[in-house]
């Protein structure tokens, strides 16, 4: 299938390409609204489901097949794609497919080595406690929760400055340069002396890694769509915990070195795995493009993608999202739009959700090793039994993010996490004082197991922003809320409750609770009572209504009148 271009790139204005009369008739085009997933259908029905022609058209209709509303959407003229817009582009599903396929390749493999660098740095933490860290340092286990809550603090307090400079310079320049830094850091805690040195490479890590995760987000959001970013950013997830279990067997390994030139062997677990990201920030300058039409540079003459495949990216995500042509991918925020971002109430119950449902199960994961120590487990053992929890964990997540895109429903499958999570809560609260360390070790086991939903509401605080500039700020915000999550459960699991905390415990499951029957359902009334709300005034208008409201509305992304927010 071959695209019709009905002009040169610096001809394709609204007044020409974008909604003429005389384009091509749009009767080929696929309709927005699809068939709601149904188990029914898929479990009983399978023989039903029609699977797509390779060979038919995939392209989805969209506001700019529209001669009324195509100008209120059309990209900047600055926007670093522009050239390949077109709306008259035709492309199959069998391209599209091919050229997703691609796209995880290229775009997404890289991106998720950058993550697991990312979750290896700041969680190997967690492994050299599993040897002589506190005792070679002389620190207690609340010095240990202040360390946590510095790191928190400091990446909290680096979220927006971070989306600031990754605007103004690109993420594909800034991303890198971060795993580079913090990598440094990393490895320079192999020469740790004490509670001064502990504390300042916490603060120095998570002011570098801060922004880290959102900036990575709108990176990716370049190259798909809307509802193809939820799965990839499960993916990445599950890339985390797959560094994880790496991160174990690197651990059992580097303890055994223990004594090597003279030094411990958590030290040269840091050590190590800060040189092995080093590496991945190095080469991640050399394999991030700006933009899916910016793969072309002096080490790659040829670039990635044909013009074919640049024009059916470029359209087939600016037809998902029209705002996407908003700001060019060199463009800083201006502080209007900062504080536009910062204002917006209809993201605060998805901020409020960030904050509070990952409290539950972050105490027991944090402590995972110290509890198996505790128990009774060795150090080497202990780093061995964190591997079935990280497994269990990305099927679960996969499962959950899955069902979840499947059944376009956002709310009600991410209270899933808080839900598996309760019982194996009140389970550890009822426990002895002294249980059989196997039971303990199962029952930890299926807590850390739960289908974390991070990925769903992180694609859903995106969707809901709208915009691309606020969009960038809002991901920030929610992060922000969700390392302050951190802080707060950096407190629950004191010294003096140890070593089973029960009162923490107790706390944990009255937080879930609020989570299971208040925060998620009370987030999805909300969202469903503004649909109605603006549904109410839009479907009342009439087309020239619609048509003089959109040219004459300073109001953008998810304050338009006919934007309707996921839930």
């Amino acid at each position: 299938m071959t695209t019709s271009v009905s002009a040169t790139p610096e001809q394709q204005t609204p007044t020409t390409v974008g909604f003429s009369r005389s384009s091509l008739p749009t009767g080929d085009l696929v309709e927005e609204v699809e068939e709601q997933f149904s188990w029914t259908n898929t479990v009983f029905r399978r023989k039903q489901i029609a699977h797509p022609d390779p060979d038919a058209i995939a392209t989805r209709r969209s506001v700019y097949d529209d001669p009324d509303l195509a100008p209120h959407y059309w990209p900047k003229k600055d926007y670093e794609n522009i050239h390949r817009f077109d709306t008259t582009a035709r492309w199959t599903y069998g391209e599209e497919k091919a050229l997703v396929r691609k796209l995880d390749w290229k775009i997404m493999v890289t991106a998720a080595i950058g993550f697991s660098a990312l979750n290896l740095d700041r969680s190997n933490i967690s492994q050299a406690n599993s040897d002589s860290f506190l005792q070679d340092l002389g620190l207690t286990t609340d010095d240990f929760n202040l360390g946590n809550t510095v790191f928190r603090l400091a990446f909290l307090c680096a979220e927006l400055p971070s989306q600031l400079v990754s605007k103004r310079i690109g993420p594909d320049r800034w991303i890198p340069m971060q795993i580079c830094l913090w990598s440094v850091v990393s490895l320079s805690q192999f020469w740790l002396t004490g509670r001064v040195s502990f504390l300042v490479c916490r603060a120095l890590l998570g002011a570098l890694q801060g922004g880290f995760i959102p900036d990575l987000i709108l990176y990716l959001s370049y190259f798909y769509t809307k509802t193809e970013l939820p799965m990839r950013l499960a993916l990445f997830w599950i890339s985390s915990n797959l560094c994880g279990i790496v991160a174990s067997f690197i651990a059992y390994g580097t303890l055994h070195m223990d004594g090597v030139a003279g030094a411990a062997g958590w030290r040269w677990l840091f050590m190590i795995e800060g040189i092995l990201t080093l590496l991945i920030g190095f080469f991640s300058f050399f394999r991030m493009p700006p933009s899916p039409t910016q793969t072309k540079t002096w080490f790659r003459p040829n670039g990635w993608f044909t013009e074919r495949e640049e024009i059916i990216m470029v359209n087939r995500v600016l037809r998902d999202d029209p705002t996407k042509g908003d700001m060019h991918n060199r463009e800083g925020l201006s502080i209007r739009r900062l504080w536009t971002a910062v204002c917006d109430y209809d993201l605060w119950p998805i901020y409020i959700l960030g904050l509070l449902f990952g409290i539950p199960n972050g105490p027991p994961s944090t402590y995972l090793t110290l509890l198996l120590r505790d128990i009774g487990f060795n150090t080497f053992d202990t780093n061995l039994l964190t591997i079935p929890s990280q497994v269990l964990g990305m099927v679960t997540m996969f499962v959950i993010t899955f069902v979840s895109e499947f059944v376009n429903e956002r709310s009600i499958v991410a209270m899933m996490e808080d839900l598996w999570t309760l019982p194996f809560l009140i389970a550890l609260y009822a426990m002895s004082s002294s249980p059989n360390p196997w039971i303990f070790f199962v029952v930890v086991t299926g807590l850390l197991s739960y289908p974390y939903t991070h990925p769903i509401q992180v694609g859903w605080c995106s969707r809901n922003a709208g915009a691309v500039a606020s969009r960038t700020v809002n991901a920030s915000l929610y992060n922000m809320f969700v390392q302050a999550s951190g802080i707060i459960s950096a407190q629950i699991y004191v010294a003096s409750d140890a070593p089973r905390y029960r009162r923490g415990n107790r706390t944990l499951i009255i937080i879930c609770c609020i989570n299971v029957c208040f925060l998620y359902p009370g987030t999805k009334a909300y969202y469903m009572w503004r649909n109605r709300q603006r549904a109410k005034i839009w479907d009342a208008m009439t087309m020239r209504e619609r048509a003089h409201y959109l040219s004459t509305t300073k109001d953008v992304g998810n304050r338009r009148l006919d934007f309707r927010f996921a839930h």
